[in-house]
């Protein structure tokens, strides 16, 4: 067991998942077996497939989010307008309200697409190790490298070599981890099958000339991986930059277009991706740097420039199975898009409007008889009652002092030099000259 556990991806999170996913991968890899296509480009163009299909309710409402809120903007825009610089906490409750009636308005909640990123977020990226390691969840890929990793095990200066594979860089701290020093056999082998799983053909040829008398089992397992790797007539465990290199030197021109057309692709099919996702603002109106849902649009705007390039860019250099991984995503998920916002579009938006806020009535009305509301009213009005009363015993307090004062001065028994002497013939000359 501990050898299948240490090539997966071990994240807290994201690794349950990617468990789970490795499991569908494999499920996938042995049907296309059992019909003679054990291919890995077709098992990834399928195991995309599903996923995304899997995630669809909840790209549904990411996108039905992203419409409404452009529909409400101009209300939002006008609630924080109406309460600007008004940093009172009355005025900064009323906002709250407002807007929460807003939203609940439309049917959509303040955290907006937020609950949908944060599901869809693991699963996305253990998509992604799933097929980054694929010999560590798919058990026929993963035995294509026996017996040749247990050969290099007990072969004299194979470790240092496979060290200094270009793919070695990568997992460069497996060699100096204590279970490969110590002589751990199972994670050496683990190792050496995540170095050659990203080996490229010309690593391949240069271990077969370092090491003659395994020729035969590394030919073997070449031909076992070349075989699942074979899509379109390109091997996708080699990188497109690699692909472009060969092509130059072997003159092969498919290959070529290939290695060109991979990373185009992989940066096209997510521009495209990106141009269809609902705007939540007017991309041409100017941006206002107090309104939230406006700097947001920019920074997509600016997303939607740098993710094609970085597609690219990472499409170039790592295997051209990560490439055809990005593309397939990127389509169906455009495909999706436009289905998704052709059925929004067609949706009777004051209708659901109405249908809303109907809903929140019922729902305002259900609390005003909750259990919990009846108490905190309860206590609200003891408290109203009891202030009324200390208020009221307050007043009587007042009066009987300014009755005894008044009852003390007519009496004459005050110093005729105190304060009270003085505040009192103030009062009668006033007195006087109101009756004049």
């Amino acid at each position: 067991m501990l050898g299948v556990l240490l090539t997966q991806y071990q994240g807290k999170i994201v690794g349950p998942v990617a468990w789970v996913l490795g499991h569908l991968m494999n499920g996938i890899f042995n049907a296309l077996n059992a019909i003679g296509l054990p291919n890995i480009g077709l098992a990834i163009i399928i195991f995309t497939t599903v996923i995304n299909l899997c995630l669809l309710p909840l790209t549904y409402k990411q996108q039905k989010f992203s419409k409404l809120q452009a529909k409400m903007s101009p209300e939002l825009k006008a609630i924080q307008e109406k309460y600007k610089g008004k940093k009172d906490n009355d005025s900064m409750l009323a906002m709250q309200a407002e807007t929460k009636e807003l939203y609940a308005k439309y049917g959509v909640s303040q955290t907006g697409s937020c609950l949908q990123l944060l599901i869809q977020m693991p699963i996305l990226v253990a998509l992604y190790r799933v097929i980054y390691s694929m010999p560590a969840y798919v058990t026929i890929v993963r035995n294509a490298f026996y017996p040749l990793v247990e050969q290099l095990r007990s072969t004299s200066g194979a470790a240092e070599f496979v060290q200094g594979l270009k793919s070695a860089a990568a997992y460069s701290k497996q060699f100096s981890n204590e279970l490969f020093t110590s002589g751990n056999v199972q994670y050496i082998e683990n190792t050496y099958i995540d170095v050659l799983n990203k080996a490229s053909t010309a690593d391949w040829t240069s271990l077969s000339d370092k090491f003659t008398d395994l020729s035969s089992s590394i030919d073997q397992t070449y031909a076992a991986l070349s075989r699942f790797n074979n899509f379109l007539g390109m091997n996708i465990g080699d990188s497109p930059m690699y692909m472009i290199q060969t092509a130059f030197t072997d003159k092969k021109f498919l290959l070529l277009l290939g290695g060109i057309m991979v990373p185009f692709l992989a940066a096209f099919t997510q521009w495209v991706n990106t141009k269809l996702m609902p705007q939540t603002t007017d991309p041409n109106a100017k941006i206002d740097p107090n309104d939230p849902s406006a700097q947001m649009q920019q920074s997509m705007k600016t997303m939607s420039i740098m993710m094609p390039l970085m597609s690219a860019f990472f499409a170039l250099s790592l295997p051209a199975g990560m490439g055809i991984y990005w593309i397939i995503g990127a389509v169906i998920r455009s495909i999706l898009q436009i289905l998704i916002n052709k059925h929004i579009d067609k949706t009777d938006i004051d209708a659901e409007i109405a249908k809303n806020t109907e809903k929140y009535k019922k729902k305002m009305e259900k609390m005003k008889t909750s259990p919990q509301m009846n108490m905190y009213a309860n206590m609200s009005t003891r408290s109203i009652s009891s202030a009324a009363k200390n208020t009221t015993v307050k007043d009587v307090d007042v009066d009987k002092k300014v009755a005894k004062s008044r009852e003390f001065y007519e009496k004459n028994n005050i110093r005729k030099d105190s304060l009270l002497a003085k505040a009192n013939m103030v009062k009668d000359f006033n007195e006087n000259i109101n009756k004049e």
